[in-house]
């Protein structure tokens, strides 16, 4: 599906691949044409060669509300079958990001909410605004923020997802980096400035160490020790394999 009216917005700076939810006027809420933008838009990033790492950021004043009105009004009329279509086009929004071989950075300004926390959870690092934030509100119409859920519980702790899933609450930058669902909590004032000084760094990384490094965690999530250790194996084989560990193997070498 084509992006409608520009929902979402794609740049490149240098070796930063940048996505901007572009619905400032509805919050950047959550709807078919958005999530249909975000996945083009993530394809293209992991094709292009050049990109080290994408941040995803929302125009205005916040990151995403969730599921837009008219969304929500779908999904009170639509049947079984349109319902189970229109999650599994979240769900494999979901699936993308984590396939996606580099780093996603979520940089959220204002509120994340619903979907939106979501959103941001699924991204690798989170990357707050002090004026940021997050929350599950579903349970107060009586919906079940069922996917991400899965991604929730891969973020913080048993007690801590279920306190943010059932008691749909907002929670502060500073409390939400508490939890370990955020990473950094920067100042408003020059947030976007910090935010790239924070990714830069991404551009003078290997792609392939860095993309093996997010295949190998995100895999053995869920492995039994032994398991996950022999899947080091495989991985550590594949990595001193490739070019750019001969070559940095060469230079470090030169060097001493």
């Amino acid at each position: 599906m084509a992006d409608e009216n520009n929902a979402v917005l794609y740049q490149l700076d240098g070796g930063i691949a940048r996505i901007t939810l572009n619905r400032p006027e509805k919050r950047n809420a959550l709807n078919e044409a958005l999530v249909a933008g975000l996945k083009d838009h993530l394809h293209q990033a992991n094709d292009n060669a050049a990109v080290r790492v994408v941040v995803i950021s929302g125009a205005g004043q916040d990151f995403c509300s969730g599921a837009d009105l008219a969304a929500l009004q779908r999904i009170s009329e639509a049947s079984v079958a349109d319902n189970v279509d229109d999650a599994r086009s979240l769900m494999e929004l979901f699936m993308l990001m984590r396939r996606v071989t580099v780093p996603l950075v979520a940089a959220v300004r204002g509120k994340a909410l619903a979907g939106g926390c979501g959103l941001a959870s699924a991204c690798d690092i989170v990357i707050a605004s002090t004026n940021a934030r997050f929350g599950y509100p579903e349970v107060k119409i009586g919906f079940v923020p069922a996917m991400v859920t899965a991604i929730l519980r891969r973020n913080v702790s048993e007690k801590r997802a279920f306190e943010l899933l059932t008691r749909g609450a907002e929670i502060s930058a500073v409390e939400a980096k508490e939890f370990g669902f955020v990473n950094q909590v920067l100042a408003e004032e020059n947030f976007e400035a910090e935010v790239t000084a924070y990714v830069r760094p991404f551009e003078k990384m290997s792609r392939s160490a860095v993309a093996l490094t997010k295949t190998l965690l995100y895999q053995i999530d869920g492995m039994a020790f032994g398991a996950a250790l022999e899947t080091g194996v495989d991985v550590n084989v594949i990595a001193r394999m490739t070019e750019d560990c001969k070559e940095g193997i060469a230079r470090f070498l030169k060097r001493s």
